[in-house]
């Protein structure tokens, strides 16, 4: 007997199987369309403010003279290796997909310590030249082990977001309307 045969349920039951298979086959794809999953597989800063918390911190961002060059997954993602890039994002978004989904979101929204790492490690390789440069600084080997161990917001604390505290910080944001995940034919029909 194969595997496959093994795994196959009695005929009286593959009927059954088949529609919950079908069921659940929906649910799943309904739900990523809801979310808009793929959105998340991409770099656009759009995708972080799906969940509408995220809202001062792109506000905030796109005022900022970081949009000019980066976006999100500039600072918050590892840049070391791809595998490492998409596992650090999957961790991260299962994590806040489920705090949105229970409501347990926080009124103030503070990093985690891998993620500040993370943004760390993504300061220095982008701005390494400006911290090392001998001719834009009185550089020794003191200064350089001091700037390259201190974390980059013990001095630049409001870069690039400025003072978040809530979403009262930022009352007047204007951030882009998200798509209404209901399809165009669904609305028609419930308006008319």
């Amino acid at each position: 007997m194969g595997f496959l045969q093994k795994l196959m349920p009695p005929d009286r039951w593959k009927l059954p199987v088949l529609i919950a298979g079908g069921i659940f086959t929906g649910l799943f794809l309904y739900a990523f369309h809801l979310s808009n999953a793929p959105s998340y597989l991409g770099n656009k800063p759009e995708a972080c403010i799906n969940c509408h918390i995220m809202a001062p911190q792109y506000a905030t961002w796109v005022h900022s003279s970081h949009r000019e060059k980066t976006n999100c997954n500039d600072c918050h993602v590892p840049h070391n290796n791809i595998s490492n890039k998409y596992f650090f994002k999957a961790k991260d978004g299962l994590r806040h997909s489920a705090i949105f989904t229970l409501r347990l979101e926080p009124q103030v929204i503070f990093i985690k310590e891998a993620s500040r790492e993370v943004v760390h490690k993504n300061c220095l390789r982008c701005h390494k030249e400006l911290i090392t440069d001998t001719k834009l600084l009185a550089y020794t080997s003191e200064t350089h082990n001091f700037r390259m161990e201190r974390k980059c917001w013990e001095c630049h604390r409001e870069t690039p977001h400025g003072r978040v505290n809530s979403l009262s910080s930022v009352p007047w944001a204007r951030v882009p309307l998200l798509k209404s995940p209901t399809p165009e034919w669904f609305e028609k029909m419930i308006i008319e």
